[in-house]
């Protein structure tokens, strides 16, 4: 019936969910704990083929929209060399000056797209994701309060959106697809929203997201 709020899929369900099930203490990265990332989905990459590991972290920020909740995030700069034009949370390296993934990740937020940590509180860390390009990312899941303002950064971001939780919650809208990348068949998962093609690290983070969270 059209109209009605499904609230296992509202911000205090969400957080319910996460203090159930996950943790603010930095996840294990030792070899071995690579239970997501692009390997995932092409067995012929292995987590130590990948060299040069670095570490990153992403926000994943639930905003608490009274009529539902949705995630926010990102269209990267279609000037930039890498990624341009992508779908992305909010997020970077780990510099040595940040105290924690989550302090990287919130500050990383306030640069891109001018979200005040006063808006966010943190749930927890979701399960870290392996890149091909040998990333660790860590994402933290955040409850973000309405009332902020955001800034954009154009030397690094397009534009900012929000998508509803239940759509990306959705597992019948987390598509395959695949794409030819050096010369070898790449398989990914998509969820396309409007005019908006959410694909790749970001949707394999989603992906994960719901198997933590809401996958039986």
């Amino acid at each position: 019936m059209s109209g009605v709020v499904d609230y296992s899929f509202s911000p205090e369900a969400l957080a319910a969910r996460a203090l159930d099930r996950l943790s603010l203490a930095v996840p294990d990265l030792a070899p071995g704990k690579q239970l997501h990332g692009d390997h995932h989905l092409n067995p012929d990459i292995q987590p130590e083929m990948i060299p040069g590991r670095r570490l990153a972290a992403v926000l994943v920020p639930v905003v608490a929209r009274p009529e539902e909740a949705t995630v926010l995030l990102t269209r990267r700069a279609s000037h930039l060399r890498q990624h341009s034009g992508q779908v992305a949370f909010p997020g970077g390296k780990v510099d040595a000056e940040d105290s924690s993934p989550m302090a990287a990740a919130l500050r990383e937020a306030e640069e891109e797209i001018g979200l005040d940590r006063r808006f966010v509180r943190p749930l927890g860390y979701l399960d870290p994701y392996l890149t091909t390009t040998g990333f660790d990312i860590l994402p933290v899941l955040s409850i973000v309060e309405p009332g902020f303002d955001l800034t954009i950064n154009r030397d690094e971001v397009e534009l900012a959106f929000e998508v509803p939780l239940a759509f990306l919650m959705t597992p019948a809208n987390h598509v395959m697809g695949s794409r030819e990348w050096k010369g070898m068949e790449r398989r990914f998962y998509t969820m396309p929203y409007g005019d908006h093609y959410i694909w790749g690290v970001t949707a394999g983070i989603v992906r994960a997201m719901y198997q933590r969270l809401y996958a039986a």
